[in-house]
């Protein structure tokens, strides 16, 4: 007896839940998509190629594209390997430009430092917090995690990176400055760096809303920002990936693209013939 749709779904969930480890918003999303175009082409089990190419049409947007085709191959996988269908549908991902990461120069943050007032408790945390942040190129959340143990001479130790890997990043001595700075005014008793006015580890939200206020983008342009200040100065690139905590070199090849957009800028600018 041929299964019901909805049977085939909701076994399809449990599949990405158990088998694939996905998160709910991720799974949602995957049947989401699923149960949009079962509304607009039919049952699920029968589309034809033709069919699906038709409802992907509606989607100009290539992310949203990919999101939907990645919910629908999955899909079709998932039924053919069960033998619910003897279909076997793959639709190539659309190709996307890779777009080069946002980041500040120098003093575009020094500038948004100065606005700080250091003569309060949390402008003295709001400052030392944007120079760790752009000094050791550390993601929030390893920022969040880190304890003041994992200061060792003059290194931060970062113990909560992505996949839990150690790695040690040299601090330069002015965010060592305003780190100890604000943590000799502090008389609140916590193994953190990082804390709120009730002295409670600061959320993610909360030093969102300090970089957001003073240099008007997200903690994560602070990381671009020291690894784009690193290839910049001709840092090596294993070197700079090993700062970031990457495990691929590939990731961090991104970065070299800012160098030549910057060598093609200097061009443009000094050569007679550049203009």
């Amino acid at each position: 007896m041929k299964p019901e749709t909805g049977e085939i779904l909701e076994a399809f969930e449990e599949y990405l839940q158990i088998v694939k480890g996905l998160g709910e918003k991720s799974i949602a999303a995957y049947l989401a998509d699923l149960r949009q175009l079962q509304e607009q082409s039919g049952d699920l089990l029968s589309l034809e190629t033709e069919k699906i190419l038709h409802y992907l049409s509606g989607f100009k947007n290539k992310r949203t594209l990919n999101r939907k085709l990645a919910s629908i191959n999955a899909f079709v996988n998932f039924c053919h390997a069960r033998r619910l269908t003897t279909r076997s549908v793959r639709i190539p991902m659309a190709r996307i430009p890779r777009s080069l990461p946002k980041y500040l120069s120098d003093e575009e943050i020094e500038a948004g430092l100065a606005l700080i007032d250091r003569s309060t408790p949390a402008g003295r945390r709001d400052y030392a917090l944007i120079l760790f942040l752009y000094a050791s190129g550390c993601r929030i959340s390893e920022a969040l995690a880190a304890r003041r143990e994992d200061l060792v001479e003059g290194w931060l130790r970062i113990r909560y990176a992505k996949g839990a890997k150690e790695r040690m990043v040299p601090l330069a001595p002015v965010a060592l400055e305003a780190l100890e700075e604000y943590l000799a005014h502090s008389d609140i008793a916590s193994p953190y760096l990082w804390l709120n006015y009730r002295g409670d580890p600061l959320s993610r939200v909360s030093a969102y809303k300090i970089v957001r206020k003073y240099l008007g983008v997200s903690p994560h342009v602070l990381r671009h920002s020291f690894a784009s200040a690193l290839i910049l100065g001709g840092a090596d690139l294993r070197v700079v990936q090993e700062l970031l905590g990457h495990s691929s070199l590939i990731t961090t090849q991104i970065y070299t693209h800012i160098e030549r957009k910057h060598l093609k800028e200097t061009v443009t600018q000094y050569h007679p013939l550049g203009a």
